[in-house]
């Protein structure tokens, strides 16, 4: 941890929000923030009232996001009323360092959030990602069994190297092409690796299965234009018994198509999943 600002809540006093930079396992300094919640508070018959033995919801953004562009501080404000929110930047996005590798090393940045969310007294801990973060999520709790107690997996791809739509191909040319690398730096503000994937990081569909016993939801629109429907369904016949799919009519993809409503349906899903 580098460091870090606490920033009170004026009307109650107490500790609102923690704004830090996590190292990860492999040195990259991740900018993270921390929100208790409106409903954090939990009376515990051994404890009492206890602001941090709850639930909290690490949420993990899609490509091109951070932790302070609207959307994702929308799916924080939604998901603040259920429990604790951590949100972060994985690398090369935003304020954090490093640069993105598309999913693969990510899944070390959502490591050192579930560890610090962990360290902080959280017994419950459910892992939210959407598109990028989606695969993240899955990869996570596949290669960390027992850290998350519910995966929810929002638009994500089931197989690496998809190109069978217009936005992943220009996604395809801006991750491999010089110029396509400038114009996420200086246009989208996330920093890609140049280097290819080597070795080739374990594929969400054939992470799902190691996910069990932890609960997973699979949540896709029908109108996603990056990953069509083939996609979801593959991660739900891989999950079996214990995954849950959602295709949710007139949706689009990811943070941005998903709206206020669905977002309160996946946080109830998440209460009654997580312990």
């Amino acid at each position: 941890m580098v460091h870090s600002t606490v920033r009170p809540n004026p009307e109650t006093g107490r500790q609102a929000s923690i704004r830090t930079f996590l190292r990860t396992a492999d040195g990259v300094p991740i900018d993270f923030v921390y929100d208790p919640g409106t409903f954090v508070y939990e009376t515990l018959p051994d404890v009492g009232r206890s602001p941090s033995r709850g639930l909290v919801f690490v949420v993990a953004h899609g490509f091109t996001g951070d932790v302070d562009r609207p959307h994702v501080r929308r799916v924080a404000g939604v998901l603040a009323r259920y429990g604790a929110v951590v949100t972060f930047s994985f690398r090369g996005h935003g304020r954090s360092g490093g640069r993105s590798t598309v999913g693969d090393k990510e899944v070390l940045d959502l490591a050192a959030a579930v560890e610090w969310a962990r360290g902080r007294g959280h017994a419950r801990v459910a892992t939210v990602g959407f598109s990028m973060g989606g695969s993240v999520v899955l990869r996570h709790a596949a290669l960390h069994p027992g850290t998350t107690d519910a995966v929810v997996s929002v638009s994500a791809p089931a197989r690496w190297y998809y190109r069978g739509t217009a936005p992943m191909r220009w996604l395809h040319w801006l991750v491999t092409r010089p110029e396509g690398r400038l114009v996420g730096r200086y246009g989208l503000r996330t920093r890609i690796h140049h280097r290819d994937w080597d070795p080739v990081p374990l594929s969400p569909v054939q992470a799902v299965p190691r996910i069990a016993p932890a609960p997973l939801l699979i949540v896709h629109g029908d109108r996603d234009g990056y990953f069509p429907l083939d996609h979801p369904r593959m991660l739900a016949e891989a999950a079996g018994d214990h995954g849950e799919l959602w295709v949710e009519p007139g949706m689009g993809h990811a943070e941005h198509a998903a709206d206020d409503a669905l977002l309160a349906r996946i946080a109830d899903w998440t209460v009654a999943r997580a312990g």
